[in-house]
């Protein structure tokens, strides 16, 4: 549709020349009449390309807060206004005779013609009504003459109706399938109040040649009756000697004319072949004066833009529209502004959104609370709106929201920028956004709430439902909101508190957010049972605590016992997870954990860390010559007291018991190998190298076949240094808790040991490829047991329970009490933490016709009551912190898939996928 003031445009403007003659404007602001500001306001809009006004936000307030005007068919008007506008079916009609002009009506009429249409439009006074039977019998042109939200709702209620008579398998009249135009004529209006008529003037000096030739066809009075129904009021308006009352700025004297913008829908061309006779004479003229025919100022409700012929004339389809379908309105898209795709997805779900897009193609604005000082001065509303009736309007070229990005940025500066943002946000933002801005409760009362104790909980539940209703009341309060019963017991005196709370969408975890598989190799120390793994399942951003307790339970842990978890790394422990507070997200899916399982009754001995190495040949250009490295899972020990080496080599040998292959007599064959492998040259660690050298004292006895040597080392096994030896004291600091042996092995030692169970691993979480498991998958219900499943505070979220006067670590279980008219599951996929950002891919099994939440009611509230229906997906694809949204809508009895500016129809394979990110279900009618 071919809008005269675009707010979008508006905000193209070069600020650089903001200030230019912005003396002369204020002057026109600061004095004078209504009439006097709006010749100022006037003025300051032909200069829209070269300098902004100062005042913008009042002018574009302006422009967004008033209706525009419609000439529409009075038949096509009728048939809808019983349907579409319920109580405002109501309003009465005033019809007005047009006739054409004299000169002695009108003084000052050119006595040429050609250049302009002048009509008197008398009120019949015995016609006031609702049109009702006026129009049968009559033989000429009648028409109805409404507001843009008449429009709106109409041309909805007409779309609905076509789409419907097709499904039903009817053909239409092929004069429904006719091209309907919308276009805009710039009028001139006065009152003679000598015959208290109105005097309308259309001239070429204001319309571009094609539109006046329309405009010459319609009120063609000349060769037919024409008769127009007001059931706008502004005509009525216009009579009003108080200026103040008309709000387009008409002083309505008969001294002076107002200049309007009136917008022509779906009336035929009466006479196709019909010519206009325009002299050329006046032509000319007007190319001279103007410099081309092309480009002229229009006016809309007091303010002029500069319009170009060629895009004024929007050809339209009002029933043949998108895709050959009949009926089908509300397929256009969103322009991508850059990394918008978030904001286009969740406008397009809300855009389809039954009774809230009849709302906004109603009369929403005398809704608006430019009061509430938590709302945003209606700015959001309106620019929302706006944009609505935009998505709403017969065409099909995407539509570019420019000026509801700029409303939002100013409001929330979290938006700002062109960086990709969660559409769930936007959404939660702009629902409360519209609520506060369209709450009919200008002063918000205070009620406290009454005792909850010893009365019935429905009461309770009606209570503060009332008072949530005293406070808040909107379009978005009327479908989005619904109640929570929370319930918090003590778990020390069991008291219960209950409190009802309102929701407007529910956040649903899925249960792989909240839970974490963790494989971790559990070792014995007392050389009874070999090396194994087994996965637990613990909160995802639980502690160590959660840890060890399921490995506690998992193991079956005797009261005797307890486990040192630690974080293995190349063969060496580097940390241990002893701190009960710490973080589970700080482990990594690839990190290696190993639990050791100790006797409790020697926590105060020393506890021993046994790191392997061996000696190996290396290739390259050092072949042949041995080296040590370290090898396999560290061993753990704990040894109450240590005298000497021999207690040091005795928990070693019967740590490795497990491992023990071979029977004695089977080396006396290998000894002999070994020895040959001495003559190479006897090796030890060396602190530079760790190459085996002759030079180092371990190289006198170190290849013993049936032996051990043992060092004492640091923590990673890099440096040699106190050998332990049998029988000789061990030199270990008396506040010495933990200390590291490095143990080297012969080749002997290592046939004799089976040290592949010390050399495999797992890691904490590895994941399989995925054309190799099948792709995770939930019920919607199962998200909704886990959302709504019992589970205790966290420590930062302590309550403090009245009956024991302290803070308690409380349980807390929420109840679904009271469901809205239109409820929004968001899915949580994005998970956030310190160190951690992550989505989950995990397919959703949602219902699409049948959403039964009747076993998560808290209480009975009839069945019909419980049931929803699937009506828009907004859609996310790809990675964390990029990707890309759109939206699924089902329209018209199939789903359209909307892509920011794309729109096409939807497959059901499209419909369930892991992209589902936020579900919008509507309440299944009785």
């Amino acid at each position: 549709m071919d809008d005269v003031f675009d707010p979008d445009e508006f905000l193209a403007v070069d600020d650089t020349a903001a200030n230019t003659n912005a003396a002369d404007d204020d002057a026109d602001i600061d004095g004078g009449d209504d009439g006097d500001f709006l010749h100022s306001h006037a003025r300051r809009r032909r200069r829209i390309h070269s300098s902004p006004p100062s005042s913008s936000a009042s002018l574009l307030s302006f422009a967004l807060r008033h209706d525009r005007l419609f000439l529409v068919s009075y038949k096509w008007w009728k048939d809808a206004s019983e349907e579409c506008l319920g109580s405002e079916s109501v309003i009465k009609g005033v019809r007005y005779a047009a006739a054409a002009a004299t000169d002695g009506d009108e003084n000052d009429r050119e006595s040429d013609a050609d250049d302009e249409i002048v009509l008197n439009l008398h009120k019949e006074v015995n016609d006031i009504g609702n049109g009702d039977d006026k129009g049968e019998g009559f033989s000429g042109r009648e028409y109805a003459l409404i507001t843009e939200s008449m429009w709106f709702k109409a041309l909805k209620w007409h779309s609905d109706y076509c789409t419907r008579i097709k499904d039903m398998g009817c053909s239409l009249a092929a004069e429904d399938d006719e091209e309907q135009d919308v276009f805009s004529i710039q009028i001139r209006l006065c009152v003679m109040q000598q015959n208290d008529s109105l005097v309308v003037k259309i001239s070429l000096m204001d319309n571009p040649v094609q539109l006046y030739r329309q405009a010459y066809e319609i009120f063609d009075v000349q060769s037919y009756m024409v008769c127009i129904w007001d059931f706008s009021g502004q005509m009525t308006k216009f009579f009003e000697r108080d200026s103040k009352v008309f709000p387009y700025g008409g002083p309505g004297q008969a001294s002076e004319e107002a200049l309007l913008e009136l917008q022509v829908y779906g009336l035929p061309s009466f006479a196709k072949d019909a010519e206009v006779k325009i002299t050329e004479f006046s032509m000319q003229e007007r190319s001279n004066s103007e410099g081309s025919c092309s480009s002229w100022p229009s006016k809309m409700n007091g303010t002029v833009v500069n319009q170009s012929s060629s895009s004024s004339l929007l050809s339209l389809q009002s029933c043949t529209q998108g895709y050959g379908k009949t009926g089908v309105l509300g397929l256009t898209g969103l322009v991508n502004l850059g990394n918008t795709c978030f904001m286009n997805s969740a406008i397009q779900c809300l855009a389809h959104t039954p009774k809230l897009v009849d709302y906004f193609l109603g009369d929403f604005k005398k809704d608006i609370n430019y009061e509430n000082p938590l709302g945003m001065n209606g700015e959001l509303a309106l620019s929302f709106g706006a944009l609505l009736r935009k998505l709403w309007a017969p065409g099909g070229m995407p539509v570019a929201p420019r000026l509801f990005k700029s409303t939002l940025e100013n409001f929330a500066p979290q938006f700002c920028g062109y960086n990709q943002h969660d559409s769930q946000e936007l959404l939660a933002f702009l629902l409360d956004g519209l609520h506060e801005d369209l709450n009919r409760v200008k002063h918000k009362p205070y009620i406290q709430h009454g005792d909850t104790e010893d009365r019935p909980v429905e009461k309770v539940a009606d209570e503060h439902w009332q008072i949530h209703l005293a406070r808040n009341d909107s379009i978005i309060v009327d479908l989005f909101h619904g109640q929570f019963r929370s319930k918090l017991v003590c778990p020390i005196c069991k008291r219960v508190s209950v409190t009802f709370d309102p929701f407007m969408y529910l956040s649903l975890p899925l249960p792989s957010t909240t839970m974490r598989t963790m494989t971790v190799t559990l070792l014995s120390t007392d050389g009874s049972v070999l090396p194994s793994s087994l996965t637990v399942t613990v909160p995802k951003y639980g502690t160590c605590k959660d840890l060890i307790q399921a490995l506690s339970t998992a193991v079956s842990l005797r009261d005797g016992e307890t486990l040192f978890v630690a974080e293995v790394y190349y063969h060496c422990i580097i940390r241990s997870l002893e701190n009960p507070s710490d973080s589970l997200a700080l482990i990594r899916d690839e990190d290696c954990l190993v639990a050791y399982r100790l006797p409790k009754e020697s926590e105060s001995g020393l506890l021993v860390v046994f790191m392997h190495q061996r000696c190996e040949r290396q290739f390259g250009f050092r072949i042949g010559i041995p080296r040590w490295s370290l090898f396999g899972t560290p061993l753990v020990a704990r040894i109450s007291s240590v005298s000497d080496g021999t207690q040091i080599h005795d928990a070693y040998i019967k740590l490795l018991q497990p491992l023990l292959n071979m029977v004695e007599d089977d080396y006396d064959d290998i000894e002999k190998s070994d020895n040959e492998f001495t003559k190479m040259g006897s090796g030890s660690l060396s602190n530079s190298d760790n190459s085996c050298s002759s030079d180092d004292e371990m190289g006198a006895d170190f290849y013993v076949p049936s032996d051990f040597q043992f060092h004492i080392s640091d923590e990673r096994g890099l440096s040699g240094g106190q050998r332990i030896k049998l029988g000789k004291p061990l030199d270990v600091p008396v506040k010495t808790t933990i200390v590291n042996v490095l143990v080297s092995w012969s080749k002997r030692m290592l046939r004799r040991y089976d040290t592949c169970h010390l050399s495999s691993l797992p890691e904490v979480f590895k994941p399989i490829f995925p054309d190799v498991i099948p792709q995770e998958s939930v019920s919607l219900y199962k998200c909704m047991e886990g959302f709504l499943k019992e589970e205790p505070l966290g420590p930062e979220d302590m309550w403090y329970c009245p009956s024991c006067k302290q803070h308690r670590q409380a349980s807390k279980k929420l109840d679904l009490w009271r469901l809205p008219e239109i409820l929004v599951v968001h899915l949580k996929r994005f998970s956030y933490s310190r160190f951690l950002k992550n989505k989950l891919e995990t397919y959703v099994d949602f219902p699409l016709d049948n959403l039964d939440l009747t076993g998560f009611l808290a209480h009975d509230s009839g069945p019909s009551l419980n049931c929803y229906r699937l009506y828009a997906i907004s859609n996310h694809y790809g990675c964390m912190g990029g990707g890309h949204y759109t939206a699924l809508v089902y329209h018209g009895n199939r789903w359209y898939e909307f892509n920011d500016g794309s729109v096409k129809p939807g497959r059901e394979d499209d419909i369930k996928t892991s992209a589902a990110y936020v579900l919008f279900y509507r309440r299944i009618a009785d």
